[in-house]
């Protein structure tokens, strides 16, 4: 369909058809909270066309704000050429990315010609910046233009990398003629790599940029660009093929970026698995490319050694990389296609992707990219001026303070410090003093880090039990202080193992001499980015349902133990008052942790709001959006004059939705699934009877939600020593939602052929269906695997079932430390409800939100959602769904006229559809 160019508030925005007018009202609200530099909470629901809202919106934003600055630069030019211009008539004003700020020294009673003075040289110096952005501009604008225009530039390229693959096989070959004369060794080929080189001081030498001299030119200026970020790379992929296909994606120069495991086109490193190993490896490699080393060492006096050459990669060249971050501001990619391009190029993604940032207009990128700190660094994102839309918003709090929270077990704690002394003593007499200094601190915080968990460094963890079992939370400072390491400088020590890379010699030495303490068969914990890292990639899970064979277990083999502590170290520097230590003693030690939890996201998200022109946080069901204001943005400074919500209804009719919350059952049993009623027989039959009536009137699929996997086992053994469950099959085909990862595809699948043969044969028979199976029954978990992300559309959610509340444990230690954190920090209006109590409250809700939004994914969908339990008919609760179902919400304090309700409902659908 031909592209379309619609306005909504005096703005002209392109869009590839005929927009909503929700999706109008979308784009005017987004350009105007960028154009005023806001903070932006954006609910439209699935199937509103929410990702097409998010480009056209910010994309002609961005148009429109690079042609005002590129007028304005034009416009002080002219004005600074002109010969008429000498100074006596106004100075021009600069662009208000060049305008002084308020708060520049200028003192007061200064003479007029030193005033006249510095401004002309502030316009000089302006000026000459215009000069120099306009000279880079055009210079990447003709690159970009020829290698559009002459593939003899890409043919000339590969003859190059060829050549130079051949001048490096020769030297290869050279270099193994020359070794194979070499000596006796001390050491084991190959083991001088695990010997840490000199440490020489805690002061930074300067910055290892990565690039040669040769390679300044790959650096550029940073425009005025959008970074969107999303949870997984299948939802950034998704978003890109919406970006190929709006009418801005011939135009936009974007960069897909992701982490090494996905990007890496090495074998010889995307072999070692883990992420950690990866990204230590790769630097390894830059670092022997850059660093200048000698061909010989003295060993003893009067004789000389040969040592091995170090390996570099062979993806990363300058002219390889400068080629592949053209091709990427040539033309929109997704993460797959990036892949390919540096394999056919034989340059690294990973780094051509970066090197594209700075004349990047869109960055697409995951989530923990943007909200951990060292990775923004580690990637050279600059967020100064910059635009940040968070899609899939709706988990930020719950993902910033996954991402930085650390667990680490007794057995990791154990195995680590074995390793590291034995590696002290097999290398101690090379070490240099600062080493070996850093190296017994590390020693002597990984032995307190036992003791305070009541075990033995000395004895194996697995045969170790502990007098006392229970949880213990402490604050950082008392935790530090118990453990006996309060006298350590845990930053030096961050910063040591940093520098040093001694947790990847380490794993040198144990993959070299085989692991000192066999682990355990138990999956290994993983740090908060660690899992979310993991958490992203396709078919990977954080706890796999059975063992992995040999082969697949070293293939996916952990880092060191040491590699994830290290990230335990560093949460300790967080502020005393914005984390907790959790210890967790489980009888043995090796079941036994220490978890660090961190209570205040905003401290992290800070920054981001900070720097920004402007942030959007968008999803499609928002609700309930206090948690945002309240602990996101006001406990990161952001006053609430600068916040704007929109929120947008849905595309479909009024009446092709029925939300109906049902106080009581078939036999007037009031429905209250409490903790203390839900367990009780009364209360799991008058559920089944409700089911049953459902699945007699309810065409397709029906999914119902229960709060917990093992509340679902419970009804279900409940319903099937009864009889229900085979009541329930005589009309649906009942499905459960499986607890293993890799079996949610296949029973997504017999699901929907289930559903789809009940469609075939009601479709033969005009509609008489008679006593035969009307469809599937799933039985879901809220929070589980298919409450977000799947697509329930049309015939496979005809209707939605969330049977009670699914409020998190209260006995949980720590979302009662949660609570308490936020009941002194967050002031409390009178009447409000406490703080603490709120957040209870809110995560119930964002979870029913999520589930119930599985159904009603296009504009002639229909559905009913039908909310089992009377508390959801307080208005309090009620307020906290979205708006395009609270409006149209219904409560029946009697299941009578629900059921005719519904029966009517899906009857006149059906007919029509």
């Amino acid at each position: 369909m031909a592209d379309k160019t619609e306005e909504a508030g005096g703005v002209h925005f392109p869009f590839p058809f005929t927009p909503y007018a929700i999706q109008k009202d979308f784009m005017a609200a987004l350009y105007q909270v960028l154009e005023a530099g806001k903070i932006g909470i954006f609910e439209s629901p699935t199937g509103t066309g929410k990702s097409l809202s998010l480009i056209c919106g910010a994309l002609s934003w961005l148009r429109d704000f690079e042609q005002k600055k590129q007028e304005e630069e034009e416009r002080l030019l002219e004005a600074r050429a002109d010969p008429l211009n000498d100074g006596k008539g106004q100075a021009p004003c600069p662009p208000p990315s060049c305008q002084q700020s308020p708060g520049s020294p200028r003192a007061a009673g200064e003479p007029d010609w030193v005033t006249q003075f510095v401004q002309k040289k502030e316009e000089r110096e302006l000026v000459d910046r215009l000069k120099e952005g306009q000279v880079r501009r055009k210079k990447r604008e003709e690159r970009l233009r020829q290698i559009r225009h002459n593939a003899s530039l890409k043919f000339a390229a590969k003859r190059m990398r060829q050549e130079d693959e051949e001048t490096e096989r020769l030297l290869r070959l050279s270099r193994e003629m020359l070794a194979a004369g070499s000596g006796p060794e001390q050491l084991a080929w190959g083991e001088d790599e695990l010997v840490l080189a000199e440490y020489e001081s805690d002061e930074e030498k300067g910055s290892a940029s990565g690039l040669d001299a040769d390679e300044d030119d790959l650096e550029e200026e940073h425009v005025t660009k959008i970074y969107y970020c999303s949870r997984t790379h299948s939802q950034l992929a998704q978003f890109v093929h919406e970006v190929q296909k709006s009418p801005f994606g011939k135009d936009t120069r974007l960069v897909s970026l992701g982490s090494r495991q996905n990007l890496c086109v090495n074998e010889d490193v995307r072999k070692l698995g883990s992420v950690q190993l990866i990204n230590d490896r790769c630097v390894e490699l830059q670092r022997s490319k850059h660093e200048k080393k000698s061909v010989v060492e003295e060993e003893k006096p009067g004789r000389r050694r040969r040592l091995e050459p170090r390996a570099t990669c062979p993806f990363y060249n300058h002219k390889q990389l400068q080629l592949l971050r053209d091709e990427v501001l040539l033309e929109v990619k997704d993460i797959e296609q990036l892949v390919a391009l540096g394999k056919e190029a034989r340059a690294c993604p990973y780094y051509g992707s970066r090197f594209a940032i700075p004349a990047a207009q869109l960055v697409v990128l995951p989530y923990q990219i943007l909200l951990h700190a060292a990775a923004r660094e580690a990637a050279g994102i600059r967020l100064q001026g910059q635009v940040v839309v968070i899609d899939e918003a709706h988990n930020l709090i719950d993902t910033i303070t996954g991402i930085h929270s650390v667990e680490v077990s007794g057995s990791q704690l154990c195995q680590a410090h074995s390793q590291l002394l034995q590696y002290m003593e097999r290398y101690g007499k090379r070490l240099k003093a600062k080493n070996l200094m850093y190296i017994k601190q590390i020693l002597y915080v990984l032995e307190k880090f036992v003791t305070v968990l009541g075990g033995n460094v000395k004895q194996s963890p697995n045969t170790q039990s502990l007098s006392q079992a229970g949880t213990e939370l402490k604050t950082v400072s008392d935790f530090l202080f118990e453990s006996q390491i309060d006298n350590i400088n845990l930053f030096k020590v961050k910063r040591y193992c940093e520098k040093s890379m001694v947790s990847r010699k380490l794993f040198g030495f144990t993959e070299r001499y085989g692991a000192v303490l066999a682990p355990s068969r138990e999956q290994p914990k993983l740090s908060g980015f660690q899992h979310f890292l993991q958490s992203l990639q396709p078919g990977v899970t954080a706890a796999p349902a059975a063992p992995a064979e040999e082969g697949e277990d070293r293939a996916l083999r952990p880092a060191s133990p040491l590699m994830h502590i290290e990230g335990f170290l560093s949460a300790l520097t967080t502020a005393n008052q914005d984390g907790r230590v959790i210890l967790s003693r489980q009888g043995s030690l090796s079941q036994s942790s220490l978890k660090f939890l961190l209570l205040n996201p905003a401290v992290h998200f800070a920054q981001v709001v900070k720097e920004c022109r402007a942030v959007v946080l968008a999803g499609g069901t928002m609700q309930p959006v206090s948690d945002f204001r309240e602990q996101l943005l006001a406990c990161a400074g952001v006053e609430a004059e600068r916040v704007v919500e929109f929120s947008c209804g849905h595309v479909i009719p009024a009446d092709n939705i029925l939300p109906l919350v049902i106080c009581s059952g078939p036999s007037n049993q009031q429905l209250e699934f409490t903790y203390q009623k839900r367990e009780l027989p009364q209360m799991m039959d008058e559920t089944g009877r409700i089911l049953c009536n459902l699945c007699n009137v309810v065409p397709g699929g029906v999914v119902c939600f229960f709060p917990s996997y093992a509340y679902q086992r419970q009804v279900h053994a409940h319903w099937d020593k009864s009889g229900l469950l085979a009541r329930l099959a005589v009309r649906k085909k009942i499905f459960q939602e499986p607890q293993r990862v890799n079996q949610v595809e296949q029973v997504l699948l017999e699901y929907s052929r289930c559903i789809q043969l009940w469609a075939g044969c009601f479709l033969q028979h005009c509609g008489q269906a008679g006593g035969m199976v009307t469809g599937a029954l799933m039985f879901s978990v809220v929070g589980g695997k298919l409450s977000e992300g799947i697509n329930f559309s049309d015939n496979l959610g005809r209707c939605v079932v969330m049977v009670g509340m699914p409020f998190p444990s209260i006995r949980s230690a720590e979302l009662q430390e949660k609570m308490a954190y936020l009941d002194q920090t967050l002031p409390r209006a009178p009447g409000q409800v406490p703080p603490g109590k709120a957040l209870v409250e809110n995560l119930c809700m964002k979870a029913v939100n999520q589930s119930i939004g599985r159904a009603i994914r296009h504009q002639k969908d229909f559905a009913s959602i039908v909310l089992l339990d009377q508390r959801y008919a307080r208005p309090p609760i009620l307020a906290k769904l979205p708006a395009w179902i609270r409006d149209r919400v219904q409560v029946k304090a009697t299941f009578g006229p629900a059921f005719a309700a519904l029966r009517k409902f899906h009857r006149e659908k059906s007919g029509s559809s």
